[in-house]
């Protein structure tokens, strides 16, 4: 007895998010608002599904143009239940020395995934 496709396109699905659950790496986020000029693009604008990378993340900025997905997992603050649930892909673009988070998120972004009056979320990435 043949496995129907759709099954096999579900567990297919199941197993690609799992080993995003297993290779993501926590960290905190924050926004920002101003994002041109950036340190990777100058005054080119990159649009707003951007983010800019903290001191650990930056070496020397060959972390430019590089993509994370980004889910915020919980709150650090006692602003309870940031988290919308959602997730997006971000380009780094810029750099955020002494930022307040492993990733400093356009402010369309954090609002996208989290309640923006949170300030600074948990997070997951995954590039």
């Amino acid at each position: 007895m043949a496995i129907p496709k759709n099954i096999i396109l579900v567990i297919i699905g199941f197993v690609a998010t799992l080993f995003s659950i297993v290779f993501a790496t926590p960290g905190t986020a924050t926004f920002y608002t101003n994002y041109v000029p950036s340190a990777c693009y100058g005054s080119t604008p990159q649009g707003t599904i951007i983010a800019a990378a903290s001191d650990p993340l930056w070496a020397d900025g060959k972390i430019c143009g590089k993509t994370f997905n980004v889910t915020c997992t919980g709150p650090t603050n006692p602003v309870p239940h940031p988290c919308t649930g959602k997730s997006m892909v971000v380009k780094i673009v810029d750099h955020c020395p002494g930022c307040g988070g492993t990733l400093d998120l356009s402010k369309e972004v954090f609002s996208t995934i989290a309640n923006p009056v949170a300030g600074v979320i948990k997070i997951d990435y995954v590039q």
